[in-house]
């Protein structure tokens, strides 16, 4: 099977999504079948050996000029096609680039707006290559937000057409208005002209369903899947000395540091040979966070440690393997979670907010427990269960290291794309 799949950049930034995008790409492409990973806007950025073309369509710094200047547009497009080229990107995510929703409201929905808005020439550049250069049996959208150019690619190819939702909402939540509500009835009326719509969770399905007013039997659920290569982490380990909590996601708000720090002041009271170790991509827009919660813990020294962000899988689980517990208390209800089962998959247990995903993940793997979200002393209490009881510890420990093979390996992930994929 020839399958093409779209993919975001992150602007430089460790994403999640562009994480499971490539082990998909990859893992489809070791059962055999012809894959594409195409990013848009910035090329992609991994930890392990990126899937991606070295083509990047609709660079970012040309569609957000063709959404601020009808003078850009009017440039011949073969003076401005060097713009996307994949060093120029790769140099400009260096700089101090603004991602927050909060001030790309106007260019989100010229992007959505596909070849009826300003992008119309780099959005039918893409088309063109998908339709009639690249023809893939299967188009994955691997995001809402990249529907824009959907209707361009159907008046090409007449082939499936899928897109991927996997944390959509998050960024239109943070879009003002008029700009949000704008955005929603957009990728509402896109999803017509997809054949399905891919979610990870029975969670998302709904509350996607709900947000953009499409029904719950358009929706089809493959299930997470991640590399097991160099996640070799023991299950039932001793316990460190000191013992130790771990935190590795995005440094922001919504990933819940806030939460964690101020359970492990909480638990570090008890316990003060303790320390807390967190882990993740700083971007420009949380550095100010990033600074006063570090204040706010300043006094607990050198039991508190950011180890920034490991940019190997050696690294990254390494960092697992040096926690007992593990913990991500989103503020936000998390569609995916990929962090929670790498920790599972190196043997460390963990102690999760009860929402979003996880009631799901955790159920599936028995490796961890739940606790009530945006609630540090409940957090905090759960360590301290946790921390007593090692035996309690070492079952989940085993639990969730079986349970994270059993349901979320490559190999089921790629068999149940093939299923949808393949179904007439």
């Amino acid at each position: 099977m020839k399958i093409a799949i779209v993919t975001a950049g992150g602007a430089g930034m460790f994403c999640g999504s562009c994480m499971h995008d490539n082990t998909w790409a990859r893992g489809l492409r070791a059962a055999g079948h012809d894959v594409t990973l195409l990013p848009l806007y910035t090329p992609i950025r991994v930890d392990e050996d990126d899937q991606s073309t070295r083509r990047v369509f609709l660079g970012g710094i040309n569609i957000y000029m063709d959404s601020k200047s009808r003078v850009w547009r009017g440039i011949p497009r073969v003076l401005t096609r060097w713009l996307d080229s994949r060093w120029v990107m790769k140099l400009v995510s260096k700089l101090a680039i603004s991602n927050d929703a909060k001030h790309l409201g106007q260019l989100t929905i010229a992007t959505l707006q596909g070849d009826a808005g300003p992008q119309v020439r780099e959005v039918r550049e893409l088309a063109a290559y998908l339709g009639d250069e690249l023809r893939p049996d299967v188009i994955c959208f691997s995001n809402a937000m990249l529907a824009g150019a959907a209707a361009a690619v159907r008046k090409r190819f007449t082939g499936k057409m899928y897109c991927l939702l996997q944390g959509d909402d998050i960024f239109l939540q943070d879009l003002p208005e008029p700009y949000r509500t704008q955005a929603i009835e957009l990728m509402h009326a896109h999803s017509s002209g997809f054949d399905g719509l891919i979610v990870h969770s029975r969670f998302y399905r709904d509350f996607m369903s709900e947000l953009l007013s499409i029904p719950a039997e358009r929706f089809s659920q493959l299930p997470l899947g991640i590399d097991f290569t160099g996640h070799d982490g023991a299950p039932a380990r001793p316990a460190s000395q000191p013992f130790t909590i771990g935190f590795f996601a995005r440094i922001c708000p919504e990933k819940g540091l806030q939460n964690s720090l101020a359970a492990f002041r909480l638990f570090h009271g008890e316990h003060p040979a303790s320390r807390f170790i967190a882990g993740g991509y700083l971007g420009v827009r949380d550095r100010a966070f990033f600074r006063e919660q570090m204040r706010s813990i300043g006094d607990l020294g050198d039991a508190v440690r950011y180890l920034g962000s490991p940019d190997s899988l050696a690294g990254k689980a390494e960092f697992y393997q040096s926690c007992d517990l593990f913990s991500v208390p989103t503020t936000y209800r998390e569609p995916k979670g990929l962090p929670v089962l790498e920790s599972l998959a190196n043997g460390t247990p963990v102690v999760q907010p009860n929402h979003g995903a996880f009631p799901e993940m955790l159920g599936r793997t028995g490796g961890g427990v739940l606790v009530p979200p945006t609630d540090p002393a409940a957090l905090a209490a759960a360590w301290g269960e946790l921390f007593r009881d090692g035996a309690r510890r070492e079952e989940l420990s085993r639990a969730g290291h079986a349970g994270v093979r059993e349901h979320y390996s490559i190999s089921r992930m790629v068999a149940a794309s093939e299923a949808l994929f393949s179904h007439e």
